[in-house]
This record gives structure tokens, C-alpha cells and sequence, in this order.
């Protein structure tokens, strides 16, 4: 009897846990430096910004990203993000970004149950051109420009990911046209947006504190529509 009780306990834990593990949702981040961290973003070539002289964040569980896959039960699928990448395929000082850009790199995510766009950020710094908003046909041309390139971006996560919810987070103190442009697209494809508040910020990218704050206001989204 003892044996068959101790069996049975075994048993129970065990589908529990394949229970927990069957339930925990994968996601995946596009992002720039704002998500980065030193030997964890994939591919392993990507520019990181983190950890960085003059910024309180060092260690890998201070980052946004970590507390919010780990303190909310997610699980980690891809962390596509590389420092100083616009979404558009303009960059700083109007060179070609198009091998780092989010249109780009939106192909490399596996297979997230949720995914999470962190940019606008070097778009909106760099002074980026804006663009017409297009929701399709899009030219080459019109992909180094803002608004296109926000629509294609969505257009292109919601075919290549069927199965999985975006989100588009909305950095702090960007350009009043860059923030109009990213609800206007959102809307336009149904993708809800993480609007971003009170983010400290060290050398312009989120200290211990502003990252504990994009991870709580995340969250507070996520766990609302998922």
C-alpha cells in the first residue's frame, strides 16, 4: 500500500508539472539596445549596448526582458535584439540599415507564442523619415521610411507567426510623430500597444528602476489580453 501510495504521489507531481511546463507561453523580443544583454541575444552576432559604463544595469536579471519572462511564468524563445537598429531600414546619419533592421530581422523568432517589438527608439532619435502610412505594396523605397515599415513589420509578424499575439511596447519621450504613427499602424492590424511611462533612464537607456517599471507595465498589458 505504501508503495502504491508513493507511486501514485510520483504520478501526480509529474502530470502537475508536465501541466505547468505544457502552459507556460514562449516569447520572443525584437528589440534594439533597449533588450540587449552581453552573450544573450541571438544571432550572437548582434550589437549589444548592455552591460555599459554609467548605467546601474550589469547583471542579465535586471534587464526587462528577464524579470518579465521569469518573475510571470513565461519562457524565453528567441531574443532577436541588436543595439542601435531602427525599424525602418534608414539609420543614423541616413545609412542603410537594412541588414539590421526589424523588417529584417523579424524572419529569426522560432516559434513565440507571444512576441514583443521594442523599437521606434533609433527611428525617432535619428531622425528617420516618416513616410505616408501604406498597408501594402510596399516598395523598397517606401521600406526606409517609418510608417511603411511599422505596417509591414506587423503585416509580416502576423503571417509569419499566426499563433502568436503581438505587442508593440512604446518607449518614453520619443517624437509626437513617431508615437502617432505606431497607434495609428497598431490600430490599423489590431496589435496592442505598451505604452510606456515614468522610465528612468541612465545615458538614455533604462537604469535598474526603469527597467523594473517596462517589465511591471508589460506585464500589466499582457496579462489582460492574453
Amino acid at each position: 500500500m505504501k508503495k502504491q501510495m508513493i507511486l501514485l504521489a510520483t504520478l501526480l507531481i509529474c502530470t502537475l508539472s508536465c501541466g505547468v511546463a505544457q502552459a507556460q507561453k514562449k516569447v520572443s523580443i525584437l528589440g534594439d539596445s533597449y533588450s540587449t544583454f552581453k552573450g544573450h541575444v541571438t544571432p550572437k552576432e548582434n550589437w549589444v549596448w548592455y552591460p555599459a559604463e554609467n548605467n546601474d544595469v550589469v547583471k542579465l536579471e535586471q534587464t526587462w526582458w528577464h524579470q518579465f519572462i521569469h518573475d510571470y511564468g513565461y519562457v524565453l524563445e528567441k531574443n532577436n535584439s541588436f543595439s542601435g537598429s531602427t525599424v525602418c531600414h534608414t539609420g543614423y546619419n541616413k545609412e542603410d540599415y537594412s541588414d539590421r533592421s526589424f523588417i529584417t530581422r523579424m524572419h529569426n523568432l522560432g516559434n513565440p507564442d507571444i512576441i514583443l517589438i521594442f523599437g521606434a527608439t533609433n527611428d525617432s532619435w535619428s531622425g528617420a523619415p516618416i513616410g505616408e502610412y501604406k498597408y501594402e505594396g510596399w516598395t523598397k523605397e517606401e521600406l526606409h521610411t517609418f510608417r511603411p515599415a511599422v505596417a509591414y513589420l506587423l503585416s509580416g509578424l502576423q503571417t509569419l507567426y499566426p499563433q502568436a499575439q503581438v505587442y508593440y511596447m512604446l518607449n518614453s519621450e520619443l517624437k509626437e510623430s513617431i508615437n502617432e504613427s505606431i497607434y495609428t499602424v497598431c490600430k490599423h492590424y489590431n496589435v496592442p500597444v505598451i505604452t510606456l511611462k515614468d522610465i528612468e533612464k541612465q545615458q538614455g537607456h533604462p537604469s535598474i528602476a526603469g527597467m523594473k517599471a517596462i517589465s511591471v507595465q508589460t506585464q500589466e498589458v499582457v496579462s489582460k489580453t492574453k
